[in-house]
């Protein structure tokens, strides 16, 4: 993914969690930053960043199988393709991503919720 595509992924996911940060949690978006940072890790081997990629591309689609709109089930289709994806891809998130995933979810949520985040 070329940076000018790494960039607009970059803001509507951000736009797409801050619109929706209570309903996803903590856990969900430290996941997701996760992903991401190790998308955009240059030391991460392409067949990952392409499984990553794929999974954050369907989490900011506006439309997918289940609307996110719907209360209760409207994530549920993103997060089985991100729990997917990061079953595929574990390995490849080093401490690095986490600890950057990590900060960037203490700024939505707080330090003492991001405690509770176990790996």
């Amino acid at each position: 993914m070329e940076e000018k595509q790494q960039k607009k992924l970059a803001r509507r996911l951000d736009k797409k969690i801050s619109a929706n940060v209570q309903k996803l949690g903590s856990k969900l978006v430290y996941q997701l930053l996760k992903m991401y940072y190790a998308a955009i890790d240059k030391d991460t081997p392409v067949w990952a960043k392409s499984i990553i990629f794929s999974a954050l591309v369907y989490f900011v689609l506006p439309l997918d199988m289940i609307p996110d709109f719907i209360p209760v089930t409207g994530f549920t289709d993103d997060i089985s393709a991100l729990g997917l994806a990061l079953v595929q891809v574990g390995s490849q998130i080093s401490d690095e991503h986490k600890s950057l995933a990590k900060k960037r979810t203490e700024a939505w949520f707080g330090s003492s919720e991001v405690l509770e985040i176990e790996e």
